[in-house]
């Protein structure tokens, strides 16, 4: 019996065909994706946009969802950076507990985290009463309660670009760093850092936009009131009720800063850049926020130091 002729390549990329039974459920989920953001551009008065546009409680709105996005994307540079790098670098007992709980906020409904933050950090919560006490800080029903919920649905985003970034950096500059007096902190602000920058962007990008989209958490938490808490998604669900033009034009803006954000993006985030490069390895993020600094997800060796000449780093020398 003949063994089977292999299949030619294609001229053009060097790739075998692309299979039939792949390529239709591809393409219909390409259409099942693309069918909804259609149904917005169509359905959109475009006519009045910018009158939906300009409306005072929309500018009101959008001004809210910009303070409370940056707001939660500061906080979560804040604790999130460092807790990247714990999970990245350090073995302790109780790490995958630790993962867990960054990821629950991903996997978790909005309104059940809501009320978690509710039970939390309410009037009756368990610091609740601890804060407002001490501090004076009463989140629920207050602009810094819907940061808190913005920051609690968005920081995992952040946590998980940034430690596969660095879980992917071989540390032969860090320790070249190190071994030549360099202080910890100096080392991880002066070479991790910028080493891992695509990731670093890539992950406060998306944070940034998850925070501008968030409804479920901030609407239990925080509250549905106008000039406080209302931000702009918390308004297109109860103008969908009232005035679902206004709610489609809105719906549009709120989609047109995700695409920026997604195609301002690191090319090897969401899949472009060289082929090659992605065959090899080397994109400017290797995957969702991993790779090295510069566009390449492996450092190179490091150069010998001329204050030990002959001497590499531990991770080279191996």
């Amino acid at each position: 019996m003949s063994r089977p002729r292999p299949r030619p390549l294609t001229r053009s990329t060097g790739r075998p065909p692309t299979p039939l039974a792949l390529a239709l459920p591809a393409v219909l989920a390409v259409a099942f994706l693309l069918m909804p953001l259609i149904g917005i551009l169509v359905r959109t008065e475009w006519g009045d946009l910018a009158t939906h546009l300009s409306a005072p409680g929309v500018t009101q709105a959008l001004k809210l969802s910009m303070l409370v996005s940056f707001w939660a994307l500061g906080l979560s540079l804040l604790l999130g950076v460092p807790l990247a790098w714990l999970l990245a670098r350090v073995d302790f007992p109780g790490k995958a507990f630790v993962r867990s709980l960054v990821l629950l906020p991903m996997v978790l409904p909005p309104t059940v985290g809501g009320v978690a933050l509710l039970l939390g950090f309410g009037r009756r919560g368990l610091l609740g009463p601890w804060l407002e006490n001490t501090f004076g800080i009463v989140l629920p029903f207050h602009t810094s309660g819907a940061v808190v919920a913005a920051t609690f649905v968005s920081m995992p985003f952040l946590v998980i670009s940034l430690e596969g970034a660095l879980g992917g950096l071989r540390p032969g500059f860090e320790e070249t760093a190190a071994s030549l007096g360099a202080s910890p902190v100096r080392v991880f602000l002066t070479v991790t850092l910028p080493m891992v920058a695509p990731g670093l962007v890539a992950g406060a990008a998306l944070t940034w936009a998850r925070a501008l989209g968030e409804f479920g958490a901030t609407i239990t938490f925080a509250g549905n009131l106008p000039g406080t808490t209302q931000t702009l998604p918390l308004q297109v669900y109860l103008l969908l009720q009232d005035s679902p033009e206004a709610a489609t034009s809105q719906s549009l803006l709120l989609l047109a800063i995700a695409m920026a954000v997604l195609i301002g993006l690191p090319g090897a985030v969401v899949g472009r850049g060289d082929p090659a490069d992605r065959r090899a390895g080397r994109g400017a993020g290797g995957r969702l926020g991993g790779g090295g600094g510069g566009g390449s997800g492996r450092a190179r060796p490091a150069r010998r130091s001329r204050s030990f000449p002959g001497q590499w780093p531990a991770e080279e020398r191996r």
